[in-house]
């Protein structure tokens, strides 16, 4: 495989962030959900001016995953008060780890995942958690496997369903 670039995304990239965070979710979600929550949820959360004022807040940040030129995935992790649940300052939240699903297998993830351990030794964190949709077992295994234990579940609403995260966590230190 070509040699893969994270690049941080800034204000310019405004567009793409839009179109590879819509398409990774739709990809990812649709199977289990509904149509009419999916488009709800999509056109909810990914305005061009929610992701602007995420990528405004200085407790945010995200990464494109790019080979050949072409975004395939992208990283979204908070710190600090921007963390979705946790509010530890010693954490950081992987709030949003997608690759497409053509690059999927191929340690796309993996490489989204090991900037995330850079940005948290570099603030001298403790550790990194998460949550991942229950009723998604790739994920799970992916996350399992590079070492993240469960260690509780939340709420996450898409559309007008409920749905259950379990929240995963991973020592640093």
């Amino acid at each position: 495989m070509k040699s893969l670039i994270i690049k941080k995304v800034s204000l310019k990239d405004i567009a793409d962030l839009q179109k590879i965070s819509r398409k990774t979710f739709f990809e990812t979600y649709a199977v289990g959900n509904t149509e009419e929550d999916m488009l709800r949820y999509l056109n909810q959360e990914f305005t061009s001016e929610k992701l602007i004022a995420e990528l405004n807040d200085p407790n945010s940040e995200f990464y494109f995953a790019i080979l050949e030129g072409e975004i395939i995935g992208y990283l979204k992790v908070n710190f600090g008060q921007s963390q979705t649940d946790i509010k530890d300052d010693k954490s950081l939240e992987i709030q949003r780890i997608y690759v497409l699903k053509e690059f999927q297998g191929k340690k796309i993830g993996e490489s989204l995942y090991q900037k995330a351990i850079e940005i948290a030794n570099q603030k001298k964190l403790d550790y990194l958690w998460l949550g991942v949709w229950e009723e998604n077992p790739n994920a799970i295994q992916f996350y399992e496997k590079i070492g993240f234990k469960a260690f509780d579940k939340h709420t996450f609403k898409l559309g007008e369903d409920i749905q259950t995260d379990i929240m995963m966590k991973q020592d640093l230190t």
